[in-house]
């Protein structure tokens, strides 16, 4: 039996509806997966869809960006999918590059869009 998957969910404040949204397109895969997430994010999620196996972490600002990425160094983490907003301002930018290049320099398959995270997840489902 193939372990399940590893996945983090994070989104930012604009993004976070679409996020929500894409879990509820996805969930009967998504309950087959281990799943973090950033916390307003993940406590979203879980409103929406209660039956996914789903932690939620600190706020990103707070210090859940880095848990992700603690968890990305630590082999803990198969895929990130983080529905980015290019046009606001984040005041802990410096968290997110950080978490970004943690996944690029170990190699964790990285959505940072729908479009992207539709196809991450198509791949997986059908193996």
């Amino acid at each position: 039996m193939t372990p399940a998957l590893r996945l983090a969910l994070i989104a930012h404040d604009e993004k976070k509806d679409d996020l929500v949204a894409f879990a509820g397109d996805h969930v009967d895969f998504l309950m087959t997966c281990h799943i973090v997430a950033t916390g307003t994010t993940g406590q979203r999620i879980l409103a929406a869809c209660p039956n996914l196996n789903l932690t939620p972490l600190k706020s990103g600002p707070l210090g859940g960006d880095q848990q992700i990425g603690a968890l990305i160094s630590e082999g803990k983490i198969d895929l990130l999918i983080f529905f980015v907003d290019p046009l606001t301002p984040m005041p802990h930018d410096v968290d997110v590059k950080a978490l970004m290049r943690l996944a690029i320099v170990y190699d964790i398959p990285m959505a940072l869009n729908r479009a992207t995270a539709e196809i991450m997840l198509e791949n997986q489902e059908n193996g």
